[in-house]
């Protein structure tokens, strides 16, 4: 793409995408629409651009330039190249009070010899006078404008052939000043055009003329510098070649030298006059039309105001009011020759002829180059337009002829081409734009809508939620109630567990003690028993001796019957004490067996405690266990408890 090469018309970083460039561009492709950082932003392919400079025009953010060679021109100057001048003659309508300042200045600063380019204007009328008469060249495209040239050249083929091929009033007078006057300076072209850069490079015409000097950057540079000189002023005469930048200044041209029974086709104006070609093309290249040729300029104020004068140029008629009295002075200077006001057209034509006697027609002559082939685009089948409207979301055939032109189309159908060729892209299209603002419209509000059910399923969840950490809170007083009445419990328990204890360690005490009296009552009931053997055996032996006492009381009688009574009383009483031991012995016995049982009694009542306190111990330690248990319970549930509470905040704060 010409975007990559050096370019001649280039977008800054002023440019918004606002696609008004594109509105009034007539060449398919040349402003192409694309993203650079997120940016919207239109750039120029300048392999499709025929520098007609309507961008420039609507422009109101001055993000459009161009390149011209104005700083090399003066780096050139100081470096001491030999340069000279063509000067245009809008230059001079433009810069009234400067021109001959300016041009002073220029030649101080080294510029050779001062053309007024208004000198190769006439030998432009002349050509084209005689190539009509020599080859009945009738019908054709005048070709003094270079962006109408490219536009042909790249856009309308067929019409190549209708473009008069003279050489444009720029090239005559720099073909007239090497061939005729023997310049061989390099030449500055002081210029209101930026298309004349792509005319100086074409093939046939490179050498001829090295700078496009524009009047807009020549201006601002000698004001920046302050380049003045004494007056100076062009060195070659010249007649009606001073019009040529008015709108229809070639037609007037004619009219003078062959009189107004010939029509000629005046036509200008950016895209008006591309718009013309397009619509009779065919008529225009089949030699169809009535006109002598078409006077197509491509600025609707002619060169006069073209699309490298400075802006504020355009705005008043100054500088048309300066041309129409150099008009008038040219006329004057004619006195009986080509341009006398005095001679009728055929005598002025016969006068220019002879003027030009001398010049040979061909070295005016030039051919023009199809440059179609890299600047074609791709026309979109049906089908594949259809694919990109379904793209933009037009299914209708109503929604694919709103034709609004935001993006800078005249039609949906031409967007659609331009998006199918990588021109532009969809999101430059309003439309597409507003409906995918449309959906996400809708979208945003099934989305509140979805949020506000989901809202309002938050707040029931929250009633629930909050309903349920109110129950779970009365459960937990509850539970707080039972763990405390637990805790109450389970301590009365530990405390009587602990009085249970210290009793049965009574019990314990005092089954010892018993066990210990019973075996000491043992002991002295086996003393008893032994004493009761003793009694016994001393009743028996008493019971011997009164036996003895009362043989030898019988013995002796009466007077022994007293101690007769003695003995007896002793049997008696031996007998008695054994009775008594007897019986002491009978009830010993049965207290042992009772100590015994009471022993054994002692001892499994011992085991008995010995069990119970181990369990009782194990009670208390089970007790313990139990308290630490409810604490830990208490300290869950209270964590808990607070969990919910933060729970219940947090759903009412969302």
């Amino acid at each position: 793409m010409g975007m990559e090469s050096q370019p001649l018309v280039f977008t800054n970083d002023f440019c918004i995408g606002c696609n008004k460039c594109i509105s009034v561009c007539s060449c398919m492709g040349a402003c192409v629409s694309h993203e650079v950082n997120g940016q919207n932003r239109i750039d120029v392919d300048n392999d499709r651009c025929i520098g007609c400079g309507a961008c420039f025009d609507v422009c109101e953010h001055n993000a459009r330039e161009y390149e011209d060679d104005t700083e090399r021109f003066f780096e050139d100057l100081k470096k001491g190249v030999s340069i000279s001048l063509l000067v245009a003659p809008a230059f001079k309508a433009n810069y009234p009070a400067e021109y001959e300042r300016v041009l002073g200045g220029l030649k101080e600063a080294g510029v050779n010899r001062i053309i007024n380019v208004s000198f190769g204007a006439d030998i432009t009328t002349w050509g084209y006078l005689n190539y009509i008469q020599e080859h009945s060249f009738l019908g054709g495209i005048s070709q003094p404008c270079p962006a109408v040239v490219g536009y042909i050249e790249r856009y309308a083929k067929e019409l190549i052939p209708k473009l008069f091929p003279v050489q444009s009033p720029m090239m005559c007078a720099a073909i007239y000043a090497r061939k005729e006057m023997g310049i061989t300076d390099k030449f500055a072209f002081i210029s209101p055009c930026i298309a004349k850069k792509l005319e100086m490079e074409e093939p046939q015409n490179k050498g001829l003329v090295q700078y496009n000097v524009t009047f807009d950057h020549l201006m601002r540079y000698v004001r920046e510098h302050r380049i003045s000189g004494s007056l100076r002023s062009d060195e070659v005469e010249y007649g009606l070649g001073s019009v040529y930048p008015m709108p229809g200044g070639l037609k007037e041209n004619v009219y003078w030298f062959l009189g107004e029974d010939v029509f000629v086709r005046q036509m200008e104006g950016e895209r008006h006059l591309y718009e013309y070609l397009e619509q009779n093309k065919d008529r225009i290249a089949r030699g169809k039309t009535p006109y002598l040729f078409i006077d197509a300029l491509n600025c609707s104020d002619g060169c006069l105001c073209g699309t490298a004068t400075e802006p504020e140029k355009s705005s008043t008629d100054d500088a048309l009011c300066q041309l129409l009295h150099i008009r008038e002075q040219s006329k004057k200077r004619g006195g009986h020759g080509a341009w006398a006001r005095s001679s009728s057209p055929k005598q002025r034509l016969k006068r220019l002829n002879r003027q030009f006697s001398k010049l040979s027609l061909n070295d005016y002559l030039r051919t023009y180059t199809d440059l179609s082939a890299s600047c074609s685009y791709r026309v979109p089948t049906d089908a594949q337009l259809l694919e990109i409207f379904r793209s933009m979301d037009k299914n209708t055939k109503e929604e694919r002829q709103i034709n609004c032109s935001c993006c800078g189309y005249k039609s949906c159908a031409d967007m659609a081409a331009a998006i199918f060729n990588g021109f532009n892209k969809k999101e430059n299209c309003i439309y597409y734009v507003k409906r995918q603002v449309e959906i996400e419209k809708e979208h945003e509000t099934a989305l509140v809508e979805e949020v506000r059910l989901e809202q309002e399923e938050s707040a029931q969840r929250e009633e629930r939620i909050i309903h349920t950490v109110n129950e779970i809170h009365t459960e937990f007083e509850d539970l707080y109630a039972a763990v405390d009445s637990m805790v109450g419990r389970n301590t009365g328990n530990a405390r009587e567990s602990a009085k249970i204890a210290e009793n049965m360690h009574q019990v314990s005490t005092f089954c010892d003690a018993l066990s210990q009296a019973m075996g000491e009552i043992n002991t002295l009931l086996t003393e008893l028993g032994q004493n009761n053997e003793e009694v016994v055996f001393i009743a028996s032996q008493t019971n011997l001796l009164a036996l003895n006492a009362s043989i030898e009381a019988a013995r002796a009688g009466e007077a022994g019957r007293g101690f007769s009574v003695v003995a007896d009383e002793i049997n008696n009483l031996a007998t008695d004490s054994r009775n008594t031991a007897t019986k002491s012995n009978q009830s010993q016995e049965r207290i042992i067996e009772s100590i015994n049982v009471i022993l054994k009694d002692t001892k499994q009542l011992m085991e008995t405690v010995f069990d119970i306190n181990g369990k009782i111990e194990g009670l208390a330690a089970s007790t313990e266990e139990i308290s630490t248990s409810a604490d830990l319970i208490l300290q869950t549930a209270d964590s808990v408890k607070h969990r919910l509470g933060e729970l219940a905040a947090a759903d009412k704060s969302a």
